[in-house]
């Protein structure tokens, strides 16, 4: 039996200086975890005991999904993440270190080079397929800007997993028993989650499918619609858009707009020279070209715009999950001073993409001499706007896609709004928060085809094998559980996941309740089969016991109080705040009906 005076822990009083969200308040009051470093956190006793419940669940489960678990060391050679080009394309989120013999090493975010090695060296046929290996893993990613406690940590308790087949059938055979598979997980522990589309980013593959907790502060926008379509925001697709009929549109004009260098300042100024007969000009007439900067992990940073509809921003996210593995950054002032076409505040299609008479096909078939010029594809062709002059102080009006200008091609690159229409046609979308907690991919044959993971069929062919990937974040999972679990006092945790399930809390200066409070503790695990927590401090107030219990969170407290001398105590419910007296001799049966 866990005894408070003998347990390493320190609660606190008061919220750390640097916690941002109610679990990484109460998971450090309360002695659960403590800060090493940004991003780095020590556990302590009741934090790991949670810890360690939240994976033997997630352990449980891909067992029961035919899983078998391996262990992969974290510090691993840089040769096969070069094989599989991710020792750039990481860049700089990778932790890089050398040995004393100067060869390089990681710290690995993830291990698909080892798991597909491992079934490399091992198998060699079909018949040794379908496979599924998982583990549960110290993660490390350099994040730029670590936050939220346990939330966006540089070294994570992750369960991942690696499916391997013969044939895409049997892929999708994997995935379908690894979906099911989380989907349990996260309902016995109790945890709302969402399946959303998702982009594979660095990972590569095809389909791909977020598990997220919708909770306000997470950093996950996700969007649903009223018929079940469910999509990150970085993953939404933007339905397609009719060709416009442009017969009857004027030519392209340029006219003066002076100071017009923002949106609204145009949209004033033409409606003041050029005003329309059947209602204002508006944003939504507007076409904007935004010059941002996409930075490869090879350090190349290619110059480029997007053009996008004036009443809409730009979110750079979305243009980052299209263009991985680059990282998308708005371009510099310095970027548009090398493109001395591009005239800041009036740019215009004219000198973009294959519209510049300066581009030109190079020696490799590659396009030079002009920014590359991509689409939101909201803009539809045949489509009529207003849109930069590419001088000061000049804008063109009736300027027509696939009439007046080309592009390079599309990408999604808008902010998504509430009311846009669902890509299947299930309504109107609307915006919603989460935390990531799950991520399922079909990975395909990258990684198998990159280091030559081959086995024979069934007519002695060699086949490239064909893997799924599969993450749960566990310390992250602990996380969104104490958001979920707690209220103004502190953590309430669920029964199968608590440290301990009973909390038994001796009063006063009587060592006959201490001694009692004692038995009947012991008493409590041997007939319920739970785990007590007895609080035996002698020279510890009751509020401070009474605090503590409600901000560690065991779901139930028995207390020896006053109510002894008459042979009573009082149980606490932490669920629904209630508590009663009962005859010491009741509590085993009664935590029992209570518990289940």
């Amino acid at each position: 039996m866990l005894k408070s005076s003998q347990l390493f822990v320190r609660t606190l009083r008061e919220d750390p200086a640097d916690a941002e969200v109610d679990s990484h308040k109460l998971l450090v009051r309360a002695g659960y975890i403590r800060r090493v470093s940004p991003g780095v956190y020590s556990w302590l006793p009741l934090g790991l005991k949670v810890l360690r419940q939240v994976e033997q669940i997630v352990r449980e489960e891909m067992d029961r999904a035919g899983a078998q678990e391996v262990l992969f060391p974290a510090l691993l050679p840089r040769e096969p993440y070069e094989a599989t080009n991710r020792w750039e394309e990481y860049g700089p989120n990778l932790f890089r270190l050398k040995d004393r013999r100067e060869n390089d090493y990681l710290l690995a975010p993830t291990h698909e080079e080892m798991f597909t090695l491992m079934v490399k060296d091992m198998y060699s046929s079909y018949k040794d397929l379908p496979l599924t290996l998982y583990q549960i893993q110290n993660k490390y990613r350099d994040e730029a800007r670590p936050r939220a406690g346990l939330l966006r940590t540089r070294e994570f308790l992750m369960k991942d997993a690696y499916s391997f087949d013969i044939d895409d059938a049997g892929l999708e055979t994997s995935y379908e028993a690894m979906r099911i598979a989380y989907q349990r997980i996260f309902e016995r522990l109790g945890l709302p989650y969402v399946i959303v589309y998702a982009q594979s980013g660095a990972m590569g593959g095809s389909r791909s499918e977020e598990f997220l907790f919708p909770c306000a502060i997470g950093e996950d926008t996700f969007v649903k619609s009223p018929g079940g379509y469910a999509a990150n925001t970085e993953a939404v697709t933007t339905p397609d858009v009719p060709e416009l009929d442009y017969s009857n549109v004027p030519p392209l004009e340029v006219i003066d707009t002076p100071e017009s260098t923002t949106i609204q300042a145009l949209v004033d100024v033409v409606n003041t020279l050029r005003p329309r007969e059947d209602r204002p000009w508006e944003a939504a007439d507007t076409f904007k070209n935004v010059v941002l900067a996409a930075v490869y992990p090879d350090g190349e940073r290619e110059v480029f715009v997007v053009g996008v509809p004036g009443d809409r921003e730009i979110d750079l996210k979305r243009v980052e999950a299209n263009m991985a593995p680059a990282e998308i950054e708005v371009a510099t002032p310095e970027d548009i001073a090398a493109h001395s076409e591009l005239v800041p505040g009036y740019i215009g299609p004219a000198v973009l993409g294959p519209n510049s008479p300066h581009r030109r096909i190079d020696e490799n078939g590659k396009p030079v001499g002009s920014v590359r010029f991509l689409l939101d594809p909201h803009i539809a062709r045949g489509s009529s706007w207003i849109t930069g002059g590419n001088a000061i102080e000049k804008h063109t009006v009736n300027c027509v896609y696939g009439r007046d200008f080309e592009a390079d091609g599309f990408i999604e690159a808008v902010e998504v709004r509430a009311g846009d229409a669902a890509p299947d046609g299930s309504g109107e979308l609307s915006i919603e928060r989460g935390i990531e907690i799950g991520h399922i991919f079909q990975l395909g044959r990258k990684y198998a085809r990159a280091l030559d993971l081959t086995v024979l069929d069934s007519n002695g062919t060699s086949q490239v094998v064909t893997m799924g990937s599969y993450g749960i974040g566990v310390s992250r999972v602990m996380a969104a559980l104490a958001e979920l679990n707690h209220d103004d006092r502190g953590l309430i945790w669920p029964m199968n996941i608590a440290p301990a399930h009973v909390q038994v809390i001796a009063l006063g200066k009587d060592q006959a309740a201490f001694d009692a409070a004692e038995q009947l503790g012991a008493k409590i695990e041997a007939e319920l089969g739970v785990e007590v927590l007895f609080d035996d401090r002698l020279k510890t107030s009751a509020g401070v016991k009474f605090a503590d219990f409600e901000l560690i969170g065991i779901p139930y407290a028995v207390v020896f109080g006053r109510g002894f001398a008459q042979g009573n105590v009082e149980l606490r419910n932490r669920y629904t705040g209630e508590s009663a007296e009962i005859p010491v001799g009741d509590v085993v049966e009664t935590l029992r009906r209570q518990i289940g």
